[in-house]
């Protein structure tokens, strides 16, 4: 079952404890909910913007609704979930900061996933063509891309201290989703970085 994950996804779910009731923000297909459900015991559950998503999700036997993190995570209750995760998905959103806060206040901790805008590929891609970069995560042209608020792994964590966001884990992943070492270049070296993190 596991080969049916994405590696990004496969290290979410080893932050992920046996029978944690969790709330995937963005779930897509569902992918990440039915491994955790079938083998952590976790109770999940889904919001899905798109109705093919929510359909697929269904199919699965999922509990997945339709909605928008951007307005309706403002409806779920406080500490209504050990851990609420948003893979890949907060620079699509059009109120990052709300969105933040809101996965922190319904959920003990939030994991948040999203492609590091500081790699090395991306600036150099950008200082020798003057384009806005493209690659496997950022794959649309400036035009039409959904990723309205692209940051860096400096970004998020400045934007943490600033508002009482307590870091729990960093942890940076290459071109192939695998794991790498995080030190002083990490935000030049990461492809994409993981942060799970709670309120102060």
């Amino acid at each position: 079952m596991s080969k049916n994950l994405r590696n990004d996804l496969l290290v979410i779910s080893k932050l992920i404890h046996m029978k944690e009731k969790i709330l995937d923000v963005g779930c897509g297909n569902g992918k990440l909910l039915d491994y955790l459900s079938k083998k952590k015991s976790a109770d999940c559950r889904g919001i899905e913007i798109s109705q093919s998503g929510v359909n697929e999700c269904v199919k699965k036997g999922l509990s997945v609704i339709q909605g928008d993190a951007n307005y309706d995570l403002d409806d779920y209750p406080d500490n209504a979930f050990s851990t609420v995760i948003l893979s890949q998905t907060i620079q699509a959103t059009i109120f990052p900061d709300v969105v933040i806060k809101n996965l922190i206040r319904i959920g003990k901790r939030a994991i948040i996933s999203f492609p590091n805008f500081g790699y090395w590929k991306v600036r150099r891609d950008f200082l020798i063509s003057g384009l806005m970069p493209r690659n496997e995560i950022l794959r649309y042209e400036w035009y039409n891309t959904p990723n309205i608020h692209l940051c860096t792994c400096l970004d998020f964590k400045r934007f943490c201290d600033e508002n009482n966001v307590n870091i729990e884990e960093f942890i940076c992943l290459n071109e192939k989703g695998f794991e790498m070492g995080v030190n002083f270049l990490s935000n030049l070296l990461a492809y994409q970085v993981l942060f799970s993190v709670s309120k102060s």
